[in-house]
């Protein structure tokens, strides 16, 4: 029985109303010369 009242929901789901977000890269990879430089400060 609850399974349906979900389905009921997903389908009445309007999403004009949802806000425009840009994603942004949190985690960036390390470059070459980064690298380079961990190694020499070690």
């Amino acid at each position: 029985m609850a399974d349906k009242q979900d389905m009921g929901q997903i389908t009445s789901f309007n999403k004009a109303k949802l806000k425009k977000t840009e994603a942004q890269e949190k985690n960036t990879l390390l470059t070459k010369e980064t690298i380079e430089q961990d190694k020499q400060a070690e």
